[in-house]
């Protein structure tokens, strides 16, 4: 039985205590959120920076799910989210299906996805075409220009590119067509790298910020995380969630705090993603793995 001499244990132990510290530094922003959001107006003022909360309340959550605008931009985020990730994954596996085939201009094609790693429209072009399209102000303008990401698509063709080439070859000879093999055969045996890249995607049109602030100028449109903007780096509670200074004031003699208000939205836009990966993170580790086996 081979037996670890000290200075193996030595820096076991070492490697051991620095992930130890490096998951508390990163856990703990959350947790601290998370005991901010639930302290009373009178805690939080009197106690300031708390590492428990003496009583636990939850008028930060009421206040945030009581706004109509904050449950509307929920609802926009999930929206984007869900159609978006399910476009993004039609269009880029559908690409990389096609370029993963011996079609005429393959290398052409596959130049141009490469060319776009080094240079892009720009952000004024991109704005005008938009534009010009008419997609300012709708939910189309945060989908529809990045529903491929050249990234993505390499490493899904070079999954499609795995799967052996008998089962297509097998599959036309019994007379099926190349859309019927690309649902019927290789779409299911991708499950691990489509769920990978679904969490990809997902994740970018959840947190959507910048696309949002630039072509929604209707507030009513807004996203979670313009929102969350308006919560956390500019302080406007009021304005954001429509509830006046006055109106707090006569349902509570002590208003809630802004800051508890932000961290509680905060959590509440992070907490969806959170629980998503756990279910995805097994497809998610073999998907990228078995998109880089072959080149």
């Amino acid at each position: 039985m081979y037996r670890k001499s000290l200075g193996e244990k030595t820096f076991d132990g070492s490697i051991i205590v620095l992930l130890i510290l490096t998951s508390l530094v990163m856990i703990f922003p959350f947790y601290y959120m998370l005991v901010i959001s639930f302290s009373s107006y009178d805690d939080y003022l009197r106690d300031g920076v708390v590492l428990w909360p003496k009583r636990w309340v939850l008028d930060a959550y009421q206040a945030i799910f009581d706004s109509k605008p904050f449950i509307r931009s929920i609802g926009s985020t999930v929206f984007v989210t869900v159609v978006g990730s399910l476009v993004d994954l039609i269009m880029t596996s559908s690409m990389a299906y096609a370029l993963s085939r011996d079609i005429p201009g393959r290398k052409f094609f596959n130049l141009m996805v490469v060319f776009t790693f080094l240079f892009s429209g720009g952000m004024i072009p991109t704005y005008l075409i938009i534009k010009a399209t008419g997609l300012i102000d709708t939910y189309w303008a945060l989908i529809i220009p990045g529903c491929i990401s050249a990234f993505n698509l390499i490493i899904i063709r070079q999954f499609f590119r795995s799967i052996p080439s008998e089962l297509n070859d097998a599959a036309l000879i019994d007379g099926a067509s190349e859309l019927k093999i690309f649902v019927s055969i290789v779409l299911p045996l991708s499950k691990p790298a489509l769920a990978a890249f679904s969490l990809f995607y997902a994740v970018g049109h959840w947190n959507t910020f910048f696309d949002a602030i630039l072509y929604l100028n209707d507030s009513t449109k807004w996203t979670l995380q313009v929102v969350l903007r308006q919560l956390v780096v500019m302080g406007d509670v009021s304005n954001t969630l429509h509830q006046s200074a006055e109106a707090q004031m006569a349902k509570n003699a002590n208003p809630t705090p802004p800051e508890t208000i932000g961290m509680a939205a905060v959590l509440v836009a992070t907490a969806p993603i959170l629980l998503l990966y756990p279910f995805l993170q097994k497809h998610f580790a073999k998907g990228v793995m078995l998109g880089s086996i072959k080149g």
